[in-house]
Formats: structure tokens, C-alpha cells, sequence
């Protein structure tokens, strides 16, 4: 498959899970939100722009993150949490930033076609699955190199978005793609799905979940405050 051929596919795929989201029930099963920085699972977390951020999930995702920190400690590696639950005021600071730079990237284009470019990769504060609880930014951080693991668009911490992104692009090399994998299998494991298009998010419980697991309702709906 072609790269070309391959991006088309995943961006179809895409297109008809923001299709289906409408369509399904949810069956909100109130479980808490639970604070990672508190849960003394050997983890990192990646600085983010929300003040005093809590790297807060749902109850079922905070135990199945200690058990994915438990199978990378037997490995020297750390599971690197990028983000988690997201209300929509911090939601709606990471668009902001994201406009402010593709402005100055862009300066002729219009608001529109800018507000189409930052949903590419940051969706919209009432789309987002982070609102839900249940999603995960993740990377792997390598204890015996001391650095965070290639994955091929990212400068540690720094990931360049773009269609590279979509987990199994065909130009990523095959060293990317198996650090790609270990990443994925490790949440694939536990019963999340990985975005089409970002390797780095998984979803569980929330209505992505359920449409890629042909779930007949999800059980994470948006947590607003």
C-alpha cells in the first residue's frame, strides 16, 4: 500500500467515526475521576499548559495505566502520560495556541480554513474525547538511553503533526514502527483503541471506543467542570 493509499484509508476511516459519534448511546456509568500524579505508578508526565493540571481519568483507565507502568518497569522503560481527562476551558487553550501559530504559518488564509486546519489534530471542545475521561495521550520514555523513544516525528517531547502521525505510515522506518507497536499493543492489551491518525491517543469506554469495538452504547460521556 502506497502512502498516498494508505493516508486516504485512514482519513475515510476517520470521516466515518466522526460520522457514527451522534449515533451512539451513552450509558454514563459515573465512575470517578482519578488524579495519576497521586496513584504512585512509576510514571512521567509531560508539562502541560493547564496550571496545576491533575492528569485526571476515569477509574478503569487509572487501573489499567498500573498495569501498563508495571509490564514497561520490567522493561527500564517509563509510559510518559501527555494528557488525559481535559476540561473544555483547557481544551479551548490548546486550540487558541494551536490558531496563534498556524496564523502566523498562514497569515492569508481565513479564520475558517485556520479553525478547519487546528481540527485536524485538536478538536473542538465538545468533540474532544479527552472531555470523556477516558482518553490518553502516551509516549514511552527509555531508561537505558535516557531519552524518550523515537517515533518518528517526535523531538522528545515534541511531536511535528502531520500525516507521519497516522500510526503505521508506510514511510516510517521499520525502528519507528516497532517502537509504534510497543506503544500500541501495550494499550491494545487493556482494551483501548488507537486513533486513526494520532499514534500517541487511546480512547476506552468513551464513543470512539465503542464504535471501534462495535459496542452496542459507550459508558464515558463528557465531563464538563
Amino acid at each position: 500500500m502506497t502512502a498516498k493509499e494508505y493516508c486516504e484509508l485512514v482519513e475515510r476511516l476517520d470521516r466515518f467515526q466522526k460520522q457514527l459519534i451522534p449515533t451512539i448511546i451513552i450509558k454514563e456509568d459515573n465512575s470517578p475521576l482519578i488524579s495519576l500524579k497521586e496513584s504512585g505508578f512509576n510514571l512521567m508526565f509531560e508539562p502541560s499548559v493547564k496550571k496545576d493540571y491533575k492528569y485526571l481519568v476515569r477509574k478503569a483507565v487509572f487501573e489499567k495505566i498500573g498495569r501498563i507502568s508495571k509490564i514497561l518497569d520490567k522493561q527500564a522503560k517509563v509510559l510518559i502520560i501527555r494528557s488525559v481527562w481535559r476540561s473544555f476551558a483547557h481544551q479551548k487553550l490548546l486550540r487558541d495556541r494551536r490558531v496563534k501559530i498556524i496564523k502566523k504559518e498562514y497569515p492569508n488564509k481565513s479564520l475558517e480554513e485556520i479553525s478547519n486546519i487546528v481540527s485536524y489534530f485538536i478538536a473542538p471542545e465538545e468533540e474532544s474525547m479527552h472531555s470523556t475521561g477516558g482518553a490518553v495521550d502516551a509516549l514511552i520514555y527509555d531508561l537505558k538511553k535516557d531519552a524518550v523513544i523515537d517515533f518518528g516525528n517526535n523531538d522528545g517531547l515534541k511531536l511535528e503533526l502531520n500525516k507521519t502521525c497516522y500510526p503505521f505510515h508506510p514511510d516510517i522506518t521499520p525502528q519507528v514502527r516497532k517502537n509504534r507497536e510497543l506503544l500500541i499493543n501495550l494499550f491494545d492489551k487493556e482494551d483501548f483503541v488507537v486513533d486513526p491518525k494520532e499514534y500517541w491517543h487511546f480512547d476506552y469506554g468513551n464513543v470512539i471506543w465503542a464504535i471501534e469495538k462495535g459496542r452496542k452504547y459507550a459508558k464515558y460521556g463528557i465531563i464538563k467542570k
